[in-house]
């Protein structure tokens, strides 16, 4: 299927309705039996699904970090002054001009090969991919360079996948339970509450990216004014079997901050 997420690509996802674009017409193929499940990239679900739908998450995750592409640089420190950056993220977006205010950042939609074929016909100097795309879709030799979560804190769930069904089908459930993956699953459960504690509705530049180390989860989250003029960060560590506890921790930590006043700016536009 088609979604109207994919048909849409001369707007940024949050000036045409965000990600959910991406979900619900497959999730009424599934309401009206067309579909028994929905594989999903899990960056682009809702952190609120309907209640008559269930999720899993697969895994092991690929790799969560974003990642340069570019014909003449192979480091973003590398771009000179007023160099064209290509992104569709107001996540990606919003670090890059904290980091660095001389880049001109420009909205890139459309599928990957038309993103490569605007860099490769010199409308931008660098763009930013998530390298698990690239990856999946055998390009990995594009990547220039992997970005540093401290550089570009990758999006809520980036890398893994979401298996969708309704939660009345057991059957299903049955099926797709022996490729769940339990690291995977705490990790992007600590991201998606973290979200979910932040960002409501609306579409907020936010990242979030949880590492494991044997039984201890240690997640770091930004949120930020589009423009990058202020960008607050933390991290926070506890025992994986409290992911989702930790998520919403570190969201308390960012609202203790004053992450409150750039979630109200957003609002305003949303």
């Amino acid at each position: 299927m088609t979604t109207t997420g994919d048909q849409i690509l001369d707007r940024t996802l949050a000036a045409v309705g965000g990600k959910g674009l991406f979900v619900k017409e497959l999730e009424v193929a599934m309401s009206e039996g067309r579909a028994h499940l929905a594989v999903h990239s899990l960056k682009d679900v809702p952190m609120v699904l309907p209640p008559e739908f269930d999720m899993i998450v697969t895994g092991p995750r690929e790799d969560p970090r974003d990642a340069l592409v570019s014909n003449a640089y192979a480091d973003l420190a590398e771009l000179p002054a007023g160099a064209v950056v290509g992104t569709s993220s107001l996540r990606r977006e919003s670090q890059l001009r904290a980091r660095f205010p001389h880049l001109q950042v420009r909205a890139l939609r459309g599928n990957l090969d038309t993103r490569l074929r605007k860099l490769d016909s010199g409308e931008y100097q660098a763009i930013i991919l998530a390298a698990a795309g690239l990856s999946r879709l055998g390009l990995a030799e594009r990547i220039r360079a992997t970005l540093d979560p401290s550089v570009s804190l990758p999006a809520v769930g980036q890398g893994a996948l979401g298996i969708e069904f309704l939660a009345s089908d057991e059957a299903t459930r049955a099926a797709l339970a022996p490729l769940e993956d339990p690291d995977t699953t705490a990790r992007v459960t600590a991201e998606r509450a973290f979200s979910r504690r932040l960002a409501g509705s609306c579409d907020v530049p936010l990242g979030a990216h949880a590492t494991l180390d044997g039984d201890r989860l240690s997640l770091s989250g930004f949120v930020a004014s589009t423009d990058g003029s202020r960008l607050l960060r933390a991290r926070h560590d506890g025992p994986r079997a409290d992911a989702a506890a930790l998520g919403v921790a570190l969201a308390e930590q960012l609202l203790a901050q004053g992450a409150a006043e750039i979630l109200a700016l957003r609002d305003s536009h949303g």
